[in-house]
């Protein structure tokens, strides 16, 4: 007889939780616990050492991240997928570096949770087949040894050299002539390197560009 085997589901709407729940316990000898916060999550991992977590990012007390992250500095032996509406790249690298097993969007959960519990709990990861690029970005980065860990490697050749004249103190004008582009256009480069890269705040990309500008 095979042991049964407990999944925990950690996500502050219980419609969320209840449909994935009903899914979930189609699958023979599996028991589900839900968490309606991260510190409730945290509790259930430790209590009752699921073999899965699904968590969501963004939950009270403690976010998706802090949980996967004190899982690690506790060597808890369980696999982290998180659920998530999330799309951007910079959050699931952030994700992968902190060793979660899977990666699914909430839009699709419910027809992909059990293919990705199925994954994991062979040793595979998985994430969902519309974010597939990140992954093959992020190992193109990650098996070159040319390429920086800061995320240069995400822009194109057009935001590198939007990116080494603001490093230069251009203004956005003189970025536009110099590049004969127009400043919506500069502007446009400007805010996808910042996505890309993550930056925040009105001086964080001028301050990245002249940190990092002898790798541009």
């Amino acid at each position: 007889m095979n042991e049964r085997r407990t999944i925990v589901i950690a996500d502050d709407f219980p419609l969320i939780r209840k449909g994935l729940r009903q899914v979930i316990e189609t699958l023979p000898e599996t028991e589900v616990m839900e968490a309606e916060n991260g510190d409730d999550a945290l509790r259930l991992i430790r209590e009752h050492h699921p073999v899965i977590a699904l968590l969501d990012i963004e939950m009270p007390k403690l976010n998706g991240f802090d949980v996967a992250k004190r899982v690690n500095d506790e060597g808890l032996p369980v696999s982290v997928i998180f659920l998530t509406m999330y799309k951007e790249e910079q959050v699931f690298n952030k994700a992968m570096d902190t060793g979660v097993k899977g990666y699914v969007l909430k839009e699709n959960a419910i027809t992909e949770v059990l293919q990705c519990i199925a994954a994991v709990s062979e040793g595979k990861y998985y994430l969902s087949p519309t974010i597939s690029d990140f992954l093959v970005r992020r190992n193109s980065r990650l098996s070159s040894p040319a390429q920086d860990n800061i995320g240069l490697s995400l822009l194109t050749p057009a935001e590198r050299s939007v990116l080494k004249l603001v490093a230069s103190m251009k203004t956005n004008q003189q970025i536009a002539d110099e590049l004969t582009i127009s400043i919506k256009t500069v502007h446009n480069h400007r805010n996808h390197i910042c996505d890309k890269l993550g930056l925040r705040g009105a001086h964080a990309l001028l301050k990245f560009a002249i940190e990092n500008v002898s790798q541009l």
